[in-house]
């Protein structure tokens, strides 16, 4: 992620000086870089006001002025609730004010007299860090709402797919890799004859008989070989000599490190609409 020299020179830039001569001198110096939205001000008391305003990319602050110091400035800067980030850049001629500022929340400092170089450095430097942050803000606010808009739309789509399962089919189904159902929608082990717990005294489900059992091996081969099926017929005679007819798709699923898991599906009973 970078930032392009335009919009480093594009950035906003309040100057707070109660000198006249710094002001004019820092706003030239600024101006002949390229840089072409330079606001400033000398009285410290409307620096708040005009940065929820204005929501300068950086504050060259003078510390020492009278009625309200940089410092005074910086506390009133922090209770601004839309911006965690204090875009300060302190103007001192004292030597130990340095660590105070930084330990204000200060980003860096600028020394007087000033040094033209030194300071267009700085200040460069400065706005290309706080240009980097708002990218990586907007960034992350960005995919964030894309996270959000992403889910509603996979449950959207859980729902109308479940929607047309129930209206296209008699049940879903899911079973696991042994072959168990782990979920059913629908009648399936009723129409199926399925018996899901055994009776008292007996030690498994009773064998459902009266299937095509090749078709049943088919199906079988399949499942075997992990493969999907559209359609796949196969029927049942019952007892009293009718015969049961369905319908039955469906699809292998895997983790992502691709270990078989089971089978989903859906079915109907073709008999019962005929």
């Amino acid at each position: 992620m970078i930032v392009a020299e335009a919009d480093i020179l594009a950035a906003s830039i309040l100057i707070v000086d109660d000198q006249e001569s710094n002001v004019t001198l820092l706003e030239q110096m600024l101006v002949e870089a390229g840089y072409s939205r330079v606001s400033t001000t000398r009285n410290p008391r409307e620096v708040c006001a005009l940065h929820r305003k204005n929501r300068y990319d950086l504050i060259l602050l003078d510390l020492q002025m009278p009625g309200m110091d940089g410092f005074e400035v910086m506390e009133g800067l922090k209770t601004n609730a839309a911006d965690s980030y204090l875009p300060v850049l302190v103007i001192t001629a004292q030597p130990g004010h340095k660590l105070r500022a930084l330990q204000a929340g200060a980003k860096d400092f600028i020394s007087k007299p000033f040094d033209l170089v030194e300071a267009r450095t700085r200040i460069h430097n400065m706005l290309e860090v706080r240009l980097l942050y708002k990218k990586l803000e907007n960034y992350s606010k960005e995919l964030e709402q894309t996270v959000q808009e992403r889910t509603a739309e996979l449950r959207e789509s859980e729902a109308r797919y479940r929607s047309l399962t129930n209206l296209a089919s008699d049940w879903y189904w899911e079973q696991d890799e042994n072959g168990h159902f782990t979920k059913v929608s629908g009648p399936v082990l009723e129409m199926l004859g399925i018996q899901v717990e055994p009776l008292a005294g007996e030690s498994g489900a009773a064998e459902v008989t009266g299937w095509n059992e090749e078709e049943r091996e088919l199906l079988r081969t399949a499942i075997a070989a992990r493969q999907p099926f559209l359609d796949f017929a196969f029927s049942k005679l019952n007892a009293d000599g009718s015969r049961q007819t369905f319908r039955v798709s469906g699809e292998p699923m895997f983790t992502q490190s691709c270990r078989f898991i089971g089978y989903r599906g859906i079915g109907v009973e073709v008999s019962a609409k005929k």
